[in-house]
């Protein structure tokens, strides 16, 4: 049977933190949307869309639900990683996100 702790919600028991989705993305040159789903397993609907005030009033929208969509926003605001765009249709949806400064490896 699962431990549970008295008064965690469902999202802070399965939720990732802002470190690994950090760590995750900076692994690798490139991830699509739907391995962050996978990988830390974030489940909710097919539009849970997530929207991310940027700089100058840019505005792009995250297909991950709230929780996540916001830590994965404050990544992207803060410069840690960038993120792809969708082209067809041409829409302010975030299709991949890559690192954007190096890991330094010791």
């Amino acid at each position: 049977m699962p431990s549970f702790q008295p008064g965690a919600t469902d999202a802070d028991r399965n939720g990732c933190t802002a470190p690994q989705l950090r760590r995750f993305i900076k692994s690798r040159a490139y991830v699509p949307m739907h391995e962050l789903r996978r990988r830390f397993a974030i489940e909710g609907g097919d539009d849970d869309v997530t929207p991310v005030e940027m700089d100058r009033g840019v505005r792009v929208f995250v297909g991950l639900p709230n929780r996540e969509g916001r830590l994965l926003g404050d990544l992207l605001r803060s410069g840690d990683i960038g993120y792809e765009l969708s082209f067809d249709p041409i829409a302010p949806i975030v299709v991949g996100v890559f690192p954007m400064r190096p890991v330094p490896r010791a």
